[in-house]
């Protein structure tokens, strides 16, 4: 995404004033309505699955939405659809069961949960951290020993401030090295992993490189991070929390990485098996908003 559309809504809330004064609506609130922010398309579509009406059953509501998350986070259909996703909105197949939508619509609200920072994820980055996930981005320290508040400066030259405040990326410091045979297990195999560095003596162990990649919006979501949090664009070191937000975000973001084969093999069920309408109806592996 880019420029402004960062989001969509899964609801439409129209406001209908009060005119009977008689009512004694001191605040002057309005009422409010709210419906699916569905076409009329979708809804036909949603309505030959026998689901529910979107307008009064909020999850029905959000089914396509979480569908196409599933299905743009898939790294083959973005892969087999690079060419039309440069050049308009991408087109996304629409599952011809009941049961595929729903199986698709609850990996979707995976990846939903996944990308709400605001909000934990159990075994993840709440509770009981699942095995595959706990060797990632530990905060460590060289030679050993606990970190002190004196060494919680971002200096490693993630980022600096630029003309009109406007944050420049640097390089950082990351080294990378072979997994360790604990490290292989959290579900990357052989991969290359990387130590990112905070300053000379802290970083975060064993970040595996294509979560180091991983990018949102075209950027590299913990080097983007990172660089707005240098000392001398922050101004001040970072807090502990803010050092324990990277293993966070990597932990999420390694969760999004080990969900790809499952995002594959549901977009290719739904490419395989696209739900065929009535000529009157919706053109066959389009979804229309």
């Amino acid at each position: 995404m880019r420029g402004h559309g960062v989001a969509f809504a899964a609801r439409n809330t129209v406001s209908s004033a009060h005119t009977d004064v008689s009512q004694g609506d001191l605040l002057g609130q309005d009422a409010e309505e709210s419906t699916a922010n569905l076409s009329s398309a979708v809804r036909q579509y949603l309505a030959a699955l026998g689901l529910p009406n979107p307008d009064t059953d909020r999850d029905t509501a959000e089914l396509i939405w979480m569908h196409a998350l599933a299905i743009g986070y898939s790294p083959a259909y973005l892969r087999k659809n690079a060419d039309g996703i440069r050049e308009n909105w991408p087109r996304i197949p629409l599952p011809e069961t009941r049961a595929a939508l729903l199986a698709s619509a609850a990996l979707g609200r995976q990846v939903a949960a996944l990308l709400d920072t605001e909000a934990p994820v159990s075994g993840v980055t709440s509770g009981a951290i699942r095995d595959e996930l706990k060797p990632i981005a530990v905060v460590s320290r060289g030679g050993g020993g606990a970190l002190t508040a004196a060494e919680f400066a971002l200096t490693a030259g993630w980022g600096s401030g630029g003309q009109g405040g406007i944050t420049m990326p640097g390089k950082g410091k990351t080294e990378p090295r072979a997994a360790g045979p604990e490290e292989q297990n959290a579900g990357f195999g052989s991969a290359p992993t990387l130590d990112v560095y905070l300053n000379a003596t802290a970083y975060w162990k064993n970040i595996p490189q294509p979560v180091y990649d991983f990018t949102i919006g075209g950027y590299q979501v913990i080097k983007k991070w990172l660089s707005y949090r240098e000392h001398r664009v922050l101004g001040r070191a970072l807090t502990m929390a803010e050092i324990m937000e990277v293993t966070a975000m990597a932990r999420r973001l390694a969760a999004l990485v080990l969900l790809q084969p499952k995002l594959d093999e549901n977009y290719n069920a739904a490419a395989g098996a696209t739900w065929v309408p009535r000529a009157h109806e919706l053109a066959p592996q389009t979804l229309i908003f």
